[in-house]
């Protein structure tokens, strides 16, 4: 007669059990595994703007991608305004006019010009003009922003139920987003350290409500 240890037995599928949990965990926090390729393009049928970037992720350095915002579109965040708090950031236009805010001011960035938002200025930027204006971004810092930008290029096509009508996402969705990517990006008006907090509370639930990410940061 062959007897069982049951207390072996036990452990073992508490420990398969544990395991399946984990990997679950896992799987559920990003809907899928996305495979970017070079020239990647994604569109933000919101707020008219069409990333494109060139070399995919193999390049993390510097973190720069191309543009194309159509007339009327605005950049940034769905034009939220928002600060980097570890960056600045480089818009060089070579084609049409935007506007780039800065502070509440506006400066008007014409084909063959760059303006440059320093670290932490509240900003965000629009077409000025009545033609496409195609521009690069470049961030004096890599961190994980090709991957951000991409992330919400990704949940703005695959999810528009998560957006306003005006493109602005959800709540929970910003507070996943920011404080997945920690660091990266921020809403202006707001204290850095609260939004912290807040985002930090929020991430858990907007997971339970089914909000996920397209791309992990790295």
């Amino acid at each position: 007669m062959k007897f069982i240890d049951m207390e072996k037995s036990c452990h073992c599928i508490r420990a398969r059990c544990a395991l399946t949990m984990r990997r679950t965990f896992q799987a559920t926090r990003f809907e899928r595994q996305v495979v970017i390729s070079k020239s990647t393009i994604l569109t933000n049928a919101f707020n008219g703007e069409t990333f494109i970037f060139p070399r995919g992720l193999q390049s993390e350095e510097p973190a720069s991608f191309r543009v194309i915002l159509q007339p009327g579109g605005s950049g940034g965040g769905n034009a939220l305004t928002h600060v980097h708090p570890e960056v600045e950031e480089a818009f060089q236009v070579h084609s049409g006019c935007i506007a780039v805010v800065v502070r509440g001011q506006e400066q008007l960035v014409r084909a063959g010009q760059t303006a440059t938002v320093p670290r932490g200025a509240a900003h965000f930027f629009r077409n000025a003009g009545a033609v496409p204006a195609e521009i690069t971004i470049t961030f004096s810092a890599p961190q994980r922003l090709k991957r951000f930008f991409m992330n919400f290029g990704l949940l703005a096509a695959r999810h528009p139920e998560w957006f306003s009508a005006k493109g602005e996402p959800h709540l929970l969705l910003i507070a996943l987003v920011l404080h997945t990517y920690r660091n990266h990006l921020y809403l202006a008006g707001v204290p850095v350290v609260l939004q912290k907090v807040l985002f930090a509370s929020l991430a858990p639930i907007a997971r339970w409500r089914g909000y996920r990410l397209e791309l992990a940061p790295c």
